[in-house]
């Protein structure tokens, strides 16, 4: 039999936000750290499957928080279920309880419940600020790449002297996709000859 190893999980959601709180609690604590830059919510998120797949009978599963592993309570308690099954060990270094035992398998099912909770919350609260953002006028999304002026002489040069878009585009440095975008910004018909 192999020998036993805890690996780490780690997870955010895009390759800008910061690991080092979650790497800096794993490293004593494990033989091994998995990476993954995906949002909780995917579908797929290959390393967390790869691992879990991975996992022998006495390897330890470990995690900062349980909102860094699992997509939803159901997730979180139907993996915990599965590890145990298969003899693994599954350690939350910030649940300071067992979730081995009858009460740490309560107290992790409850955890899981607040942690689904505090996301419906983030994602709730998000939409009404974006909702709010765009009644009072806050243009969201990216910034334009093109300003205004630029949109418009690039139509006339369509339009009027008829120069093809390949050669509009090329002139700007620009995508066909976004000078079809800025158009339509500004109310704008894509001309065809």
């Amino acid at each position: 039999m192999p020998n036993p190893r805890r690996i780490g999980y780690v997870r955010v959601s895009t390759s800008d936000q910061l690991i080092d709180r979650q790497i800096h609690s794993l490293q004593e604590r494990c033989d091994d750290i998995r990476i993954e830059y995906i949002s909780g919510a995917a579908r797929e998120r290959p390393v967390f499957d790869a691992l879990i797949r991975d996992l022998s009978a006495s390897d330890t599963f470990v995690v900062l928080d349980v909102d860094r592993a699992f997509r939803s309570a159901v997730d979180a308690l139907v993996t915990a279920q599965n590890l145990r099954e298969r003899g693994v060990g599954f350690d939350i270094i910030n649940l300071p309880v067992d979730v081995q035992t009858d009460l740490g398998e309560i107290l992790y099912g409850c955890l899981a419940l607040f942690s689904q909770l505090e996301r419906k919350t983030i994602r709730r609260r998000t939409r009404e600020g974006l909702a709010a953002a765009r009644k009072r006028g806050v243009r969201l999304g990216r910034p334009a790449i093109l300003p205004d002026t630029v949109i418009r002489e690039a139509h006339d040069w369509m339009r009027e002297a008829a120069l093809p878009c390949r050669y509009v585009t090329w002139f700007l440095g620009v995508s066909r996709l976004t000078l079809q975008r800025g158009f339509r910004r500004l109310g704008l018909e894509y001309p065809i000859h």
